[in-house]
């Protein structure tokens, strides 16, 4: 196998020899709680023999409570290696927990570690943690960035397991997309490993330590952009087969077996998908390894950006649904309720009670009845037929009254309450990432089932995991028609706004500012009647809140109906 980027991947050969910090806990704070970064010994090894050389300096003497600028109180220290160490800390002034580089200003490395936090500052993308600040004083260099303690890294989540397929590919995608705009902006990142990429709660993924890592660890390359993606290929390949895709062990996962060679992530473990083993692979040829079916490689991030959004979107796995148990009737309902079991070995006969009303006064009493029965049905039919008569010569009195002021007065007025007919839904999701929410399921919004319905993807919460304002169906009706009510039926309660595009509008717009609001509600089934007469083709039923689903414990919208009258 081709000799690769140490850069890259973390790893370099020691020659045997363990690193004097080995012993020193091995991990970093660069924004997740209780998920430190466990480098190896051999990575170690590398990161102090920089391109700048083994620092000489002793790490300044801190300790749990010291304070920094008199607002940074150090709480915990995480890491302690080559000259520097790591802190998760507390900023007593905004009273919210942060990360603490610090190294001592006549460190060798101190220049390029503030020059280096500077400009990832500046980047301000979201995508990134942030760096919050970077100081020289006394005597000392800190670099303070933002602490997570909802993100999980991504070691962590390949311990129990490769990915699934779905969240592979929304890492890769994302993280892709990031480094290319930190390339653009000349930042690159240069230690792009398993334990600077977290995901959050919410289901994103945010990458740690942009250049700042590289200049604390003394890493530097000649080819940034290769190296930064061809370590996007190495933890998209440790994300399908969940082993390291060279010959050493790194964190925590297997290398391959020596000898062999870089071989596809779909010959290392059964049911990868073919489209994200190729794309690894050709994330990975940067330094001799070759794509099975002889794509070009990817050599730059913002090629890998490229090479993604030609291949076939991966959708979300649909929920499982598990059946609900069987009905079983309460001993209530069953009419045992606060009774005594009888003994099953012993059969209680049943008395049989009297037939009614079988002597000689019953008979009579039956008969008496039935005649005031009789009697009573006469009475109400006389003075229903007289009641009508009535109002029939009234009626005829009134027609022949009557006299026409006009032409105009002739002209029948729209019905009101009438169903129109729905031509076609399609979905809308003009703030996600591909514009697309189930369409394949649309169709069972308008099969009168109500157990089958349309389905939004999952979020993080009610108000779309904060990724987005909301999602929706847009309604086309054929042609323009005056609307007096949209009923919607929901999957558990939500809020929901109906919108309306202009009336003269000949094609179905798809900007969200093309439809305006007309009515808004909430609950299981909403009934959204404009104020204002609305003569439009193209409805948007627009969901803002969504409701949590029980079968899945996740927040969905699902639309069982939808019904549109004038």
């Amino acid at each position: 196998m081709a000799e690769r980027s140490t850069a890259a991947v973390d790893v370099a050969d020691n020659s045997g020899e363990q690193p004097l910090t080995a012993e020193a806990d091995q991990s970093t704070a660069d924004g997740v709680a209780k998920n430190r970064e466990q480098d190896t010994d051999n990575d170690e090894a590398q990161e102090s023999t920089g391109t700048e050389g083994p620092a000489t300096t002793s790490p300044p003497e801190l300790h749990s409570g010291h304070k920094l600028a008199r607002r940074y109180r150090l709480e915990e220290c995480v890491t302690r290696l080559d000259g520097f160490s790591s802190w998760r800390a507390v900023d007593e002034k905004l009273r919210r927990a942060v990360g603490v580089h610090v190294l001592p200003a006549d460190h060798s490395r101190a220049r390029s570690v503030l020059a280096a936090a500077r400009s990832s500052a500046l980047l301000g993308d979201p995508r990134f943690v942030q760096v919050l600040d970077a100081v020289e004083e006394n005597d000392l260099v800190y670099v303070v960035h933002e602490w997570l303690p909802d993100a999980t890294e991504l070691t962590t989540l390949l311990a129990s397991g490769p990915l699934e397929v779905y969240d592979a590919y929304q890492m890769v995608s994302q993280v892709s997309s990031a480094m290319a705009a930190a390339h653009r902006e000349g930042l690159a990142h240069l230690r792009l490993n398993p334990n600077a990429v977290l995901r959050t709660s919410t289901g994103q993924w945010r990458i740690r330590g942009l250049a700042v890592n590289a200049a604390l660890r003394g890493a530097g390359s000649d080819t940034p952009q290769r190296t930064d993606t061809e370590s996007i290929g190495a933890l998209l390949y440790a994300a399908l087969t969940q082993r390291w895709p060279y010959e050493n062990d790194a964190y925590g996962m297997s290398g391959l077996p020596k000898d062999i060679g870089l071989i596809p992530p779909d010959q290392v473990r059964a049911g990868v998908h073919r489209g994200l083993s190729e794309l690894a692979m050709r994330a990975l040829a940067n330094d001799g390894a070759t794509a099975s079916r002889h794509e070009s490689p990817c050599t730059t991030p913002e090629e890998l950006v490229k090479a993604i959004g030609e291949m076939p979107r991966i959708r979300p796995p649909e929920p499982a649904f598990t059946a609900p148990p069987d009905y079983q009737r309460t001993t209530y309902q069953q009419g045992s309720y606060g009774r005594p079991a009888a003994s099953p070995r012993v059969t209680q006969p049943t008395p049989v009670p009297p037939p009614p009303l079988q002597s000689r006064t019953g008979k009579a009493l039956k008969w008496a009845v039935s005649a005031l029965l009789i009697a009573a049905l006469g009475l109400g039919s006389w003075q229903l037929a007289d009641a009508l008569m009535d109002q029939g010569g009234t009626a005829d009195d009134t027609t022949n009254t009557q006299t026409t002021d006009g032409d105009e007065k002739n002209v029948p007025k729209p019905e009101r309450g009438k169903p129109i007919a729905i031509s076609e839904l399609h979905d809308f999701d003009p703030f996600g990432q591909d514009g697309s929410e189930y369409p394949e399921n649309l169709p069972k919004i308008l099969d009168g089932d109500p157990a089958s319905y349309w389905q939004t993807s999952y979020y993080e919460s009610s108000d779309f995991g904060r990724l987005k304002p909301g999602v929706g169906v847009v309604v086309d009706l054929g042609k323009s028609q005056d609307v007096g009510k949209v009923n919607v039926t929901f999957i558990g309660s939500t809020s929901v706004e109906l919108r309306a595009a202009p009336g003269d509008a000949q094609s179905r717009p798809t900007s969200f500012d093309s439809y305006d609001k007309v009515a808004e509600g909430s609950g299981t089934t909403v009934s959204l009647a404009p104020k204002d007469a609305v003569k439009t083709r193209y409805l948007l039923v627009w969901l803002t809140e969504l409701p949590v689903q029980a079968d899945d414990g996740r927040w969905r919208g699902r639309i069982a109906d939808i019904k549109v009258t004038s």
